[in-house]
């Protein structure tokens, strides 16, 4: 999720993150460089957000963004709690993720908003901004010194932790559609709402737990907005020239991405090919090229998939590649960090094209899933609403 990025000691700081582009500037080296001198400091030029005109067009796109997510994601909440046959256990993994979204769209974006906002309004950052923190050896050193609270201390953990959720719940998505491919008879009885909500309630608890690992098992990380990402991002603190020892443990979370993604992967291997398997059975006997004989009735396929189930696996198929579209830039990006390389522009849209996959599913929802459609064109037309009873 987030990149391991160089770093340099700069005198009288005990970790200083150094932007990973072309510019050779420094916002905090800066700061002591230029404090002095009363020179008013500036965020760092990117492409992104080089130039009042550039720096608009980038807001107007977070702002179009956080509205995205929002909105698509509360019409996602209001038909599941509207509609009786949206609380499956398919439909809480439903739920899960779309409020896993909207955290993204309330409190993320809407904090680079600020922020940015904040930048073009006044000549000079705010004082937490990118820096301002010291590490804690530092801080009880100095008498009581206290440095001013860290809003990305919450905002960056929560970013990580809704983005593993994300992918914990589409894994669980593709399990609960496996069984139903696979196993269709004994769906009910393994696939259980009671199950469904441990499940969904582990999920959670154990994407926010490695979320805050390397703030819990390790004092040598602190959180910070970055110039580059334009987004809060773990910065690892020096010790002289060197990193921390533990600087390995924000490898946990690509290694927790790649397994579940790579699990996710697998099983919608194996319900795809029995779909395809079933599909082509099913063309046999519509040409008359498969006895009847020998499988209960059904061509050797005794316990069919219902369309529904099929349609769903597939639905969830395209989510699966949808995230991992999005994911990949990030990918991209942390392996270039480790091998040397520093895209400070790439960070910007690795960053934001994995927080616009939060309004994607919404979308991919209402184009596959007739319920879903359905849901959402009773709740724009609630003088036509069915009666509180009726069944679909």
């Amino acid at each position: 999720m987030t990149a391991l990025l160089p770093n340099v000691s700069v005198p009288g700081s005990t970790a200083v993150l150094l932007p990973t582009t072309d510019c050779s500037f420094n916002l905090t080296a800066a700061a002591q460089a230029c404090l002095g001198s009363g020179q008013s400091l500036a965020p760092l030029c990117t492409l992104c957000c080089c130039g009042f005109l550039n720096r608009t067009l980038t807001v107007v796109f977070m702002v179009s963004l956080a509205f995205a997510i929002v909105v698509g994601n509360v019409v996602t909440l209001t038909v599941f709690v509207q509609t009786r046959q949206s609380r499956t256990p398919q439909g809480y993994l439903k739920v899960s993720l779309a409020i896993a979204d909207m955290m993204v769209g309330v409190l993320v974006v809407p904090f680079s908003v600020y922020t940015e906002i904040s930048l073009m309004v006044t000549s000079a950052p705010p004082i937490w901004y990118q820096g301002s923190t010291t590490s804690p050896a530092t801080s009880s050193s100095l008498g009581g010194l206290v440095s001013p609270w860290q809003p990305c201390m919450l905002i960056g953990p929560v970013f990580a932790g809704c983005t593993f959720v994300s992918i914990s719940t589409i894994f669980l998505m593709t399990l609960e559609r496996s069984v139903a491919i696979l196993r269709p008879l004994h769906k009910d009885a393994l696939v259980t709402r009671r199950r469904i909500l441990f499940l969904i309630l582990l999920s959670w608890a154990a994407s926010f737990l490695l979320a805050l690992a390397p703030l819990i098992f390790s004092r040598n990380f602190t959180l910070e907005y970055n110039e580059c990402s334009r987004m809060c991002n773990y910065t690892p603190l020096l010790f002289g020239s060197q990193l921390p020892p533990d600087a390995n443990i924000l490898l946990l979370f690509p290694a927790f991405d790649f397994t579940l993604l790579g699990g996710t992967l697998a099983v919608n291997i194996v319900s795809f090919t029995s779909i395809r398997r079933y599909s082509r059975k099913r063309k046999l006997l519509s040409e008359g090229s498969l006895s009847d004989g020998g499988g209960g009735g059904g061509g050797g396929c005794p316990h069919r998939p219902s369309f529904s189930d099929i349609k769903a696996a597939k639905t969830i198929g395209i989510l699966t590649f949808a995230f991992t579209a999005s994911f990949s830039p990030i990918a991209v990006f942390v392996l270039g960090n480790v091998v040397g390389y520093t895209w400070c522009n790439f960070s910007f849209f690795a960053f934001w094209i994995l927080t616009g996959n939060s309004c994607c599913n919404v979308i991919i929802y209402s184009v596959r899933d007739h319920r879903f459609r359905k849901g959402v064109t009773l709740l724009f037309q609630r003088d036509h609403s069915p009666p509180q009873g009726e069944k679909t």
